[in-house]
């Protein structure tokens, strides 16, 4: 049975004692939920700063996203290796993924279509609003790595009794 990305990491026991890799289902999860608001933001950034707001608010939307994949991947790969890889991974990975940023920030102000105010919203809200949410779903339970299971619904909770 061949499962998407996001179904791997939630809902059984049995997802959850395969789940080896928790970053990875929660950024998917993450990237799952952000994709939903993405046409609302770039249709309002439109109207409120025209295609060159848009377009920079397009770009903030994938340095975010791929600011999320790398850091997955990044404390995916060290916590193989050891704790300490992992804290060091975390500490370090921060840091130079907040240089990339700042970098591709930088280079992007040389284009013409640039408009600073709408990235810099796009990038403040985007990351600390699928953060915020995502805290909804994540579970801290040893049993439940990464996403916790869906609570049951009332379907379900007459079938348990």
């Amino acid at each position: 049975m061949k499962q998407n990305l996001g179904e791997r990491f939630i809902d059984t026991p049995e997802n959850a004692r395969g789940n080896t890799e928790p970053e990875r289902g929660i950024v998917a999860d993450m990237l799952r939920r952000g994709v939903k608001f993405v046409p609302m933001w770039l249709l309002f950034t439109l109207l409120l700063w025209g295609p060159d707001g848009a377009a920079s608010a397009a770009y903030g939307i994938g340095l975010i996203f791929a600011n999320f994949i790398a850091a997955a991947a990044l404390l995916t790969w060290a916590g193989r290796i050891s704790p300490t890889a992992l804290m060091v991974a975390a500490l370090g990975g921060f840091i130079l993924r907040l240089g990339v940023l700042t970098v591709a920030v930088i280079a992007a102000s040389k284009i013409s279509v640039f408009a600073p105010v709408p990235l810099g919203i796009t990038i403040i809200v985007s990351h600390l609003g699928l953060l915020i949410w995502e805290t909804r779903y994540v579970s801290l339970s040893l049993a439940y790595p990464g996403i916790g299971p869906r609570p049951l619904g009332k379907k379900n909770y007459k079938e348990m009794k």
